[in-house]
């Protein structure tokens, strides 16, 4: 079966480990799965390094203890609100006498639609191949074998900061691990939760994080736009603690139990018990006040999502809609509230297409971990799951693997 191929989910609120290997027949099987805790980061980028790294190896200890096996490298998640993102486009002719495309013509064709100025202080993340032209024939997803004079191909570029990025590498390599690979986390949770038809019909998954929401954008079964906002679940937890004047902790537990993103419906006379803060004396206070808190954040972070899809115009070309995932997508009422943002389908999403320990992993919570071990998994099927250690050129070989599978599978 092969080494064990594990996720890393370093969010702002919870570090996430899912680990995983290919049964007999090649499919996914999670057999370890650990959280815990996390408060060294800040809109899912890395403030404290001693912390983050004390995070991550109690929630590797948990998921080895429960797949009983030893972790030695990891596919890690990056998001946060320094991810940026274009689309590009480059244009070749074709080399051959008999006008025959290669694959070192499309190779030559991403590298021309790669080659665009980005800020010295950032890092190109990924460069995913969308659709190529030839001879004016657009629309076409593998080019190899077809006939023509003039190439051109369409990819999505992900930037990111140079700093956050090392600042999560070593974050990893103090906790004793190895990174094997690093991806966008929506795009890691889009391959855990995103049916063939999703994709080709259109749609948008936006994962509602701790720190951050992260949106991305499939049309035709290509990444068109991805994109970050700096609002998540925390908020809400804040906006709770404050309302109701309560510890943080307490406003996550209240939240988690009690917490609905509609104010319709919950004007009944049940109460909750809340503590107080300092020592002070406990009150109780309705689930309609809890209620009238969390609206209006959750309300503000799908109309930003809705604002970003507008100014991209592809608002209109989600024929499937709108998929939620993420654990602050758990919160009771989210797909209704979402559904009068947009006005369109919306459903949460769980990860699928796995065995093994589905009951603990199958939750929006866990899509990004799930989706990594879904990364590691085809890239292994491809043999390229060779560990990358990142050297002097920051993550130039890593990034360089990374998109040589992205071309085959995006």
């Amino acid at each position: 079966m092969g080494s064990p191929i594990v996720g890393l989910d370093i969010g702002t609120t919870k570090i996430g480990v899912i680990i995983g290997e290919a049964d007999a027949n090649g499919a996914l099987k999670i057999v370890g799965v650990g959280t815990s805790p996390s408060d060294g980061l800040r809109k899912g980028v890395v403030i404290n390094i001693d912390k983050t790294v004390k995070s991550i190896q109690k929630a590797v200890e948990e998921a080895e203890l429960m797949a009983g096996v030893e972790v030695d490298s990891v596919y890690v998640g990056i998001a946060g609100d320094h991810i940026k993102s274009i689309n590009s486009r480059g244009v070749i002719a074709v080399s051959r006498s008999d006008n025959e495309i290669t694959r070192p013509d499309v190779d030559r064709v991403i590298e021309a639609a790669r080659a665009v100025a980005i800020p010295l202080d950032r890092e190109m993340l990924h460069v995913i191949p969308q659709d190529f032209v030839v001879d004016e024939q657009p629309g076409i997803k593998d080019p190899v074998g077809m006939s023509g004079v003039r190439l051109e191909g369409d990819v999505h570029i992900v930037t990111g900061a140079i700093t956050s990025v090392q600042n999560l590498q070593k974050s990893v390599e103090k906790a004793g691990l190895k990174v094997a690979g690093i991806v966008l986390e929506p795009l890691a949770s889009s391959y855990a939760v995103l049916d063939d038809d999703e994709r080709e019909l259109g749609c948008a998954v936006i994962d509602i994080g701790g720190g951050t929401t992260d949106l991305i954008v499939f049309i035709e079964d290509s990444v068109r736009h991805t994109a970050s906002i700096g609002l998540g679940g925390r908020n809400v937890t804040n906006d709770l603690a404050i309302g109701i004047r309560t510890p943080l902790e307490k406003a996550e537990e209240i939240k988690r139990a009690y917490g609905t993103c509609l104010r319709t419906g919950s004007e009944g006379a049940e109460y909750i018990p809340v503590p107080g803060v300092g020592g002070r004396e406990n009150r109780e206070v309705s689930r309609a006040v809890i209620a009238s808190i969390i609206e209006p954040r959750m309300r503000e972070i799908f109309t930003l999502a809705l604002r970003e899809l507008q100014k991209n115009h592809y608002l209109d070309t989600l024929g499937a809609g709108i998929i939620l995932t993420g654990g602050s997508s758990m919160l009771h009422g989210a797909a209704e509230l979402a559904e009068q943002v947009f006005g369109m389908p919306v459903k949460v999403a769980s990860p699928k297409g796995f065995g093994g320990l589905s009951g603990a992993a199958a939750t929006p919570m866990h899509a990004t971990g799930v989706g990594l071990v879904q990364y590691g998994l085809l890239r292994r099927a491809e043999g390229k799951d060779q560990i990358q250690v990142p050297g002097k050129d920051r993550f130039g070989a890593a990034w360089r693997n990374l998109t040589e599978w992205i071309k085959q599978y995006v």
